[in-house]
């Protein structure tokens, strides 16, 4: 279902919501790839439903256009609308999310994570850095080997995951992101067989077996770190 959040500025920006069956769950933030709150997004947030997190994806290009469902052919349009939004902006939207969703009645112990994708993936390692989300996870995110200047700043758990044939951000970015986070709480995960976008639901790109593998750890770390080490609330 579509709902509206609250932003920082006084203002609303829409985000698909995704409740489990028994109506309660710790809260994840899905952050999109730049080609905005697509239906990939959304069975992504429907995947995690189902195995009992509350979830929401939030328009992060609301600021340009809203509601925007690029698909993937038209890539230099959305990177086009990408390259109009602010990350420091969209951050800030991301704490908006967070916000939002830790006093959200359907959230069974006021946890949050993050996981993002491609773009997504890069401002999801940049609200680790800058904010407290309780976990944060980043599918091949491109651009992060910009910011590792900042590694040192992130204090929740965090999850990479890359693909040994992605163009934009391959093997030697994950070998720079694992350097900057060895001190970290930290895994970095390489898929030898997949490229970039890999875990887009009915993408091109995807890769079933590297999808589902890359999946099943991001599952295993957010029920660690969301309910796990004593925390309340339960799946």
């Amino acid at each position: 279902m579509m709902i509206r959040v609250p932003t920082a500025t006084g203002g609303d920006m829409a985000a698909y919501m995704a409740i489990p069956r028994a109506g309660k769950g710790v809260g994840v933030v899905v952050l999109q790839e730049i080609f905005g709150v697509t239906g990939s997004m959304k069975k992504i947030c429907d995947f995690l439903a189902d195995r009992q997190f509350t979830v929401i994806c939030p328009d992060l290009f609301h600021s340009v256009e809203e509601n925007l469902d690029i698909p993937e052919s038209e890539f230099e349009k959305a990177r086009g609308i990408r390259g109009k939004v602010n990350d420091d902006a969209v951050v800030q939207d991301v704490v908006s999310s967070i916000e939002f969703l830790r006093k959200h009645p359907a959230n069974s112990n006021g946890t949050v994570g993050v996981v993002g994708y491609c773009w997504g993936g890069l401002i999801s390692y940049l609200t680790a850095a800058t904010q407290k989300p309780d976990a944060a996870v980043m599918y091949y995110g491109v651009g992060i080997d910009k910011h590792l200047d900042k590694a040192a700043q992130i204090t929740c758990p965090t999850m990479f995951h890359y693909a040994s044939k992605d163009q934009f951000a391959g093997p030697e970015v994950a070998a720079q992101v694992r350097d900057a986070m060895k001190d970290k709480k930290s895994q970095v995960w390489e898929y030898k067989d997949a490229g970039h976008a890999f875990a887009r639901p009915g993408g091109s790109h995807y890769h079933h077996p590297s999808a589902d593998l890359a999946d099943m750890r991001t599952l295993s770390f957010l029920v660690e770190q969301l309910i796990g080490k004593g925390k309340a609330g339960a799946i």
